[in-house]
């Protein structure tokens, strides 16, 4: 099953919530998933926050060049927009811990009608999904 397959089928779920690979965006039919079957937030970070946040990181195979900055400063001015064209609310991220995270989601949810309890449409949420700032907007 490719990772397109699993997504489609993610996002026929009633109760999910889905944290998505930094790439997932990369596909128009990912994005539109995304928009029309669930409620998307995109945990939004700088460049510079993420190599701050990854710098000793080896696990990650895009970031193993000589200027991983770099790397990441081309990787979101493609894939920023497209975020952004996927979700239907986005938090800016920072240092606070994940349950600020998740009260900063749930607060937005509640703002928003409570849509995901009332409807049980699945949650997806972006590639930063450890941490969150205390601003949160839908774009």
């Amino acid at each position: 099953m490719t990772k397109e397959q699993v997504l489609d089928e993610l996002t026929l779920t009633q109760s999910a919530v889905v944290s998505t690979g930094g790439g997932s965006v990369l596909r128009a039919s990912n994005r539109q998933r995304l928009q029309e079957r669930t409620i998307t937030f995109y945990l939004h970070s700088t460049p510079d926050e993420v190599f701050k946040r990854l710098r000793h990181d080896q696990n990650r195979p895009l970031l193993q060049v000589a200027d991983p900055l770099a790397r990441l400063r081309d990787l979101y001015r493609v894939r920023d927009p497209l975020y952004r064209q996927s979700a239907h609310f986005v938090i800016e991220t920072g240092r606070p811990s994940v349950a600020s995270l998740v009260n900063m989601i749930v607060m937005q949810l509640e703002l928003s009608g409570g849509a995901a309890a009332a409807t049980g449409v699945p949650v997806a949420a972006g590639p930063n999904q450890s941490r969150a700032e205390s601003s949160a907007s839908n774009p």
